[in-house]
C-alpha cells in the first residue's frame, strides 16, 4: 500500500472521502451543467469533529470525485450546519447576473460553544460561477430561530403549487415543512411528526412501480426511517408509519440530489439519487476520518407490505469495473467453493441463489461473512464468535434472493433483492486476507447467476 494521497492503506477506493481532515453529514446535493455538487460537514484542520464548515467536490459521473474550495464558511452567525441546495432556473430569488443559472444553498447556522451560543437559524448563500465561490445573502437569517436546534433545511421545488417548499428539523421528533415563493420569505405549511426519528429530513416524490399517475411522497429522517404520504402544496397527510430502510451498522444523514435532468432517468425528474455519511468507521493513522456511501438510486416499488423505497448502487460503478468472473447454473455443495481463486480488496458482486436444501449461503469477503439463513429467511453481515452483528429481513422470491456487494478497503455494503433492503457497514480488515468465498453448509444450493467484477480505484 502506499502513502500517496488517495492510496494510503486504508483509504476506500471507490467511496467519497475528504482528501484530508473530519467529514460528515452530505449537504447541498445539486446537479448542474453536467456536475454533480457534494458538500459536506466538515472539519479543516482536524480529524475529529468540531467547528463546520461546507467542503465541497465536483464529479460528472458520480464516481470519480475533485474536491474544490469549501462552499460555505462559519461566520459571526456561527458554524455551517448541515442543509441543501437547488437551482433556481427562473432566477426567483432575484441573485442571477449572468448567463449561468444560480445555485443557491440553504443552510443551518448558529454556534454550539456553551460560553457564546447563537441559535440557530436558516440561512442562504448563492453562486453565479457553477457552483464555484458563493455569496451570503445579506437579509439572512431567511428563517429565524423557530425553537431548540432547528436545523438541517431540505429545499426542493414543488411545480404544482409554484413554490419553495423546506423541510427542516425542530425538535425531538417534530418536522415541519414551510413554504417559499423566492427562498428568502418563509412561511409555515404544516408540522410533520416522524416518531423515532430526528434530523436531517429529505422530502420528495416518487412513482409507484414507475407509473408516473401512482406516486407518494417520501418524508426521510436522519436514521434512514422513512414515511409515506399526499402532499398538496400545503399539507403532508402520512399514510404510513415510519419504514426502516437502513439495516446497517453504518449509515446517517442521507439526502438526495436536486435538479436530476429528466433524460438522466425513468421519469419525468430524472432519478433520486441519495448518498450517506456512512457514520462510525475506523481509519487508524490516516490524513482523513469518515467516508461516504456510494451513490444509489432509489425507486418505489410494491411488495407484499405496499410500497417500499429499494436503494441500488448507481449504474455508474460500472464505470470502474475491470475483469469479470461469472457462474450460472451451478450446483454449491459443502465444502465447495468456486470462487477460491479469486483474491483482492475492491469487487462488486452480483448473485441470484436458490438455497435448495441448504441451511445457510454465506458469502466470505476478506473473512467477513455475509450469511442468509434460509429457515429465518434472514440476512446477516459482519456476524462473527464476538458478535451478532447486523441482520436484515429478506424473503425468498420464487425460491430466490438477489444479493449485491460493494466491497472497498473500509466497508462492505450489502443490498437484498434489488435494494429491497440495504445494509451499510464499515470494518477494518485483516491485510493479510484478500480471500473470497461462497459457501453452503447443511444443504445443497443452486447459483443461478453469480458475477464479479474486480473495480478499479476511482482516484487514479
Amino acid at each position: 500500500m502506499s502513502d500517496t494521497p488517495y492510496h494510503e492503506l486504508y483509504r476506500p477506493q471507490f467511496h467519497f472521502t475528504a482528501r484530508r481532515d473530519w467529514l460528515n453529514d452530505p449537504n447541498g446535493l445539486v446537479f448542474y451543467d453536467g456536475e454533480y455538487h457534494l458538500c459536506f460537514q466538515h472539519t479543516p484542520g482536524s480529524l475529529a469533529w468540531g467547528p463546520n464548515t461546507w467542503g465541497h467536490a465536483v464529479s460528472r459521473d458520480l464516481v470519480r470525485w475533485q474536491q474544490i474550495a469549501h462552499a460555505v464558511e462559519p461566520d459571526e452567525m456561527g458554524w455551517i450546519w448541515s442543509g441543501s441546495a437547488v437551482v433556481d432556473h427562473d432566477n426567483t430569488a432575484g441573485f442571477q447576473t449572468g448567463e449561468d443559472k444560480v445555485i443557491v444553498a440553504v443552510y443551518t447556522a448558529g454556534d454550539n460553544t456553551e460560553s457564546t451560543p447563537v441559535p440557530c437559524a436558516q440561512c442562504i448563500a448563492y453562486s453565479n460561477d457553477r457552483g464555484r465561490t458563493f455569496t451570503k445573502y445579506e437579509g439572512n437569517p431567511v428563517v429565524a430561530h423557530i425553537r431548540a436546534d432547528n436545523r438541517d433545511p431540505k429545499v426542493l421545488r414543488h411545480e404544482p403549487s409554484g413554490q419553495w417548499v423546506m423541510a427542516l428539523y425542530l425538535d425531538g421528533e417534530d418536522y415541519v415543512l414551510l413554504a417559499s415563493p423566492d427562498l428568502k420569505h418563509w412561511e409555515k405549511l404544516c408540522d410533520v411528526p416522524m416518531p423515532g426519528i430526528s434530523e436531517c429530513p429529505d422530502f420528495f416524490e416518487l412513482p409507484i412501480d414507475g407509473d408516473p399517475t401512482n406516486t407518494r411522497w417520501i418524508f426521510w429522517g436522519g436514521n434512514g426511517n422513512y414515511r409515506l404520504g399526499f402532499f398538496d402544496g400545503k399539507t403532508f397527510e402520512p399514510e404510513t408509519g415510519p419504514i426502516q430502510s437502513n439495516f446497517g451498522g453504518n449509515s446517517y444523514a442521507g439526502q438526495s440530489w436536486s435538479d436530476i435532468p429528466a433524460a438522466d432517468g425513468r421519469w419525468s425528474d430524472g432519478r433520486r439519487l441519495q448518498i450517506t455519511w456512512m457514520a462510525g468507521g475506523q481509519y487508524p493513522d490516516m490524513p482523513f476520518n469518515q467516508q461516504m456511501s456510494f451513490p444509489v438510486e432509489v425507486t418505489l416499488r410494491s411488495t407484499p407490505d405496499g410500497p417500499r423505497l429499494h436503494r441500488e448502487p448507481v449504474r455508474e460503478i460500472e464505470l470502474l469495473h475491470g475483469a469479470r468472473h461469472a457462474w450460472g447454473n451451478l450446483t454449491l455443495r459443502p465444502g465447495e467453493n468456486p470462487l477460491a481463486g479469486l483474491s483482492g480488496d475492491l469487487f462488486d458482486l452480483r448473485a441470484v441463489i436458490e438455497p435448495g436444501s441448504a441451511e445457510e449461503v454465506a458469502f466470505v469477503l476478506r473473512g467477513e461473512p455475509v450469511v442468509y439463513n434460509v429457515a429465518r429467511q434472514e440476512i446477516s453481515c459482519l456476524r462473527t464468535q464476538a458478535s451478532s452483528g447486523h441482520t436484515a429481513p429478506l424473503r425468498l422470491i420464487d425460491g430466490r434472493i438477489q444479493l449485491r456487494m460493494l466491497l472497498d478497503r473500509t466497508s462492505l455494503e450489502v443490498f437484498g433483492n434489488h435494494g429491497e433492503i440495504s445494509m451499510p457497514t464499515c470494518f477494518l480488515p485483516d491485510q493479510e486476507n484478500l480471500s473470497l468465498a461462497v459457501q453452503a453448509t447443511g444443504g445443497e444450493a443452486k447459483i443461478v447467476e453469480l458475477e464479479v467484477a474486480e473495480v478499479r480505484s476511482a482516484w487514479d
